[in-house]
């Protein structure tokens, strides 16, 4: 059998592996910069529409995977690689395939074979790492390369050619998306014109308001934009091209993955670019600012300066006649959100809400303070502040009487409100409805969307979230093994909830176990997983010293465990199924290696070698000591199909 490849009958086990242990969701879990790329495409940064990452998703689906959940994909900037800051409208630039743009029959020749072998020439250092800064400059400098090209083929386009078929295609594009194009293709000619690369710098009052005028200001302002649109024309046009190419592409992957049977994933995420800050600032609390409250997750909490969606826009005054007279209507907030979540589900079969707390209980802190992580720390939520003495102008806000709060608890405390009426959950729930109406009008299943939530859920979101049937995630690294009620134990899971072992902001589980065994914390894994994994007693001690001894064994099981937990959906990070130990992201850090990690490009060859010594996810051995978890009964009658999945677990390493 060829190296790298698979066993014939490799999928159809694995496939009736997770059926038998009703696991709906398998999920692969990566952001686009860590795909891999293909000989002479790679410029020094992954995308999911390369042939690298193409060929990577293939590998996914080949292992047993059904879907893929990728990061943000909004256009990040020169400075800030964090995908979480990123653009909610406009896609990323940095994932156009270049080397696709080569190609005469599908794009024209927009670029020369020898300009994109230049770049790839000319990346610095290796493959495993995104050198952020150059990719950004020499991507965008190609990408003014294919526009200039396109301008000069389409003045001389043949009917029917190449070049004709895109020109109408993105004349269509414009015409559909013209809103937020226009929006933010001003942002950059702004920048420009000012020569201050961020909107709140600009010295124009009028300009750093254009989107939102003053009552009585909307003929002026419409004027302005009017004036600017004109004098950058060839910018806008050139703006809206290179987003054409990005989601043309991304049209493109999704054709492909839905023929694969790869569910595509997107991530909803709570924050705004400045771009989106600038754009929408009519929506916003201009006294507030978003972020976490200090948490199990992170003790200090974070000051993430994220703007506050203003509830008095949630909702219009209720119709005084027709049938809807005194229903309340929707407002610019919810306008807004139903916009942004109809048009990525329109690129994606599920989505990832990223921080659903910002959506019904935002912690929030006073916008102005010089010393952002103190002003976090006394922070408050935003309706559960009824009577706070430093947060009084939170009081109008207020969804629950002091009578419903906990005073015993710190305010940021999941028990902080204790109870609530159905009306009053109705209201804290009044963006998730508005996501869920969208999901439910694009044709989804409410149980497409993950929330993500850690280690906190304030009550009013655990009402939210149940009245839809929606779980929590569970990152299994993280379980206090001497608390049985800890919510990242596996055997705490719900069918409902989404189980992991850890995700973009975690150590990698290789790394992790690498330090229990140098800490002397490897035996109580031991000793917790062998509990999991074999019920009866006899036997079990055993299946411990296994864990301990035998390489890479600890590390199968802690993947099992998953698998053995109700949970019918389990997610995998990329570096946790190759057997990587590198951290792709440090929350609360900052530095050039958050966001920076990739997958080898040689990763078939690599991860046949690493299953050699059990140092990489070998999804057959995990799925069998997952179903002998069962017990007795289980073992017997998923026999056949444990022995089947014990020689696959075998025969990988020599694929």
């Amino acid at each position: 059998m060829p190296r790298g490849t698979l066993p014939e009958d490799y999928r159809r086990h694995v496939t009736a592996a997770l059926a038998a242990l009703n696991v709906r969701n398998l999920v692969l879990s990566l952001h686009d910069p860590s795909f891999p790329s293909a000989p002479g495409e790679d410029v020094g940064r992954g995308s999911p529409y390369s042939e690298g990452g193409l060929g990577f998703l293939e590998f996914a689906r080949e292992l047993g995977f059904n879907g893929i959940q990728l990061g943000p994909q909004g256009q990040s900037t020169e400075d800030n690689a964090s995908p979480y800051d990123g653009t909610l409208f406009s896609r990323n630039v940095l994932n156009v395939a270049l080397a696709s743009l080569t190609n005469e029959e599908s794009w024209g020749g927009l670029l020369r074979p020898e300009r994109v072998q230049a770049l790839v020439g000319a990346r610095p250092g290796g493959d495993a790492r995104v050198k952020h800064g150059y990719v950004f400059r020499a991507q965008h400098e190609a990408l003014q390369e294919a526009w200039e090209a396109f301008q000069h083929k389409r003045a001389r386009a043949a009917p029917g050619s190449a070049i004709a078929w895109l020109s109408g295609h993105f004349d269509t594009f414009q015409r559909e998306h013209r809103e937020w194009l226009e929006r933010d293709s001003l942002y950059d000619a702004l920048c420009t014109e000012h020569g201050r690369p961020y909107w709140k710098e600009w010295p124009s009052e009028w300009d750093r308001r254009l989107w939102s005028p003053r009552p009585g200001e909307e003929a002026a302002f419409g004027t302005r934009r009017q004036v600017l649109l004109k004098k950058y024309a060839g910018q806008v046009e050139a703006y809206a091209f290179r987003q054409f190419l990005v989601h043309s592409q991304h049209a493109a992957l999704r054709e492909r993955t839905a023929a694969w049977g790869l569910k595509l994933f997107g991530d909803l995420q709570i924050g705004f670019s400045p771009r989106d800050a600038w754009a929408y600032q009519g929506l916003f609390l201009g006294s507030y600012l978003m972020g976490a409250p200090p948490s199990r997750t992170n003790p200090e909490g974070q000051p993430w300066n994220y703007p506050v969606l203003d509830p008095a826009q949630y909702h219009a005054p209720p119709a005084t006649t027709g049938m809807y007279a005194g229903v309340p209507q929707p407002g610019p907030v919810l306008w807004f959100m139903g916009l942004r979540v109809n048009k990525m589900l329109s690129e994606y079969d599920g989505l990832r809400i990223d921080h659903p707390h910002g959506l019904v209980c935002p912690w929030v802190y006073r916008a102005g303070e010089m010393n952002t992580l103190r002003a976090v720390q006394h922070g408050a939520r935003l309706f559960s502040s009824p009577d706070l003495p430093d947060h009084p102008e939170l009081a109008r806000w207020a969804i629950v009487p002091p009578a419903q709060l906990d005073r015993s608890l710190p305010r940021h405390a999941d028990g902080w409100v204790r109870e609530l009426n159905p009306a009053q959950v109705r209201r804290y729930g009044a963006i998730f409805d508005a996501i869920i109406a969208a999901a439910q009008a694009q044709g989804r299943k409410v149980s497409d969307l993950l929330c993500e939530v850690l280690s906190t859920q304030p009550h009013p979101l655990k009402r939210v979230v149940e009245q839809y049937g929606l779980g929590r995630f569970r990152v299994t690294q993280k379980a206090d093994l001497t608390n049985p009620q800890d919510v990242y134990r596996g055997e705490n899971a719900a069918p409902q909830d989404w189980i992991m072992v850890g995700n973009h902001d975690t150590r990698p589980l290789w790394a992790l176990a690498e330090r229990w065994r140098q800490e002397g914390e490897a035996k109580a894994q031991a000793d917790y997983l062998a509990w999991r994994l074999h019920p009866e007693e006899e036997g079990r001690e055993e299946l411990a010293r296994r864990l301990l001894t035998e390489p890479g064994m600890l590390e199968q099981a802690k993947f099992a465990d998953l698998f053995a937990s109700r949970a019918e959906n389990v997610m995998v990070f990329f570096a946790d199924l190759l057997g990587m130990k590198e951290t792709y992201n440090a929350p609360g850090t900052v530095s050039e290696e958050n966001w920076s990690l990739r997958v080898p490009n040689d990763y078939r060859r690599e991860y046949v070698e690493k299953l050699g010594s059990n140092a990489a996810l070998n999804l057959p051995r995990a799925l069998a000591l997952a179903l002998r978890a069962g017990g007795a009964e289980a073992r017997a009658r998923h026999r056949q199909l444990i022995a089947a999945l014990e020689r696959l677990a075998e025969e990988l390493p020599r694929g």
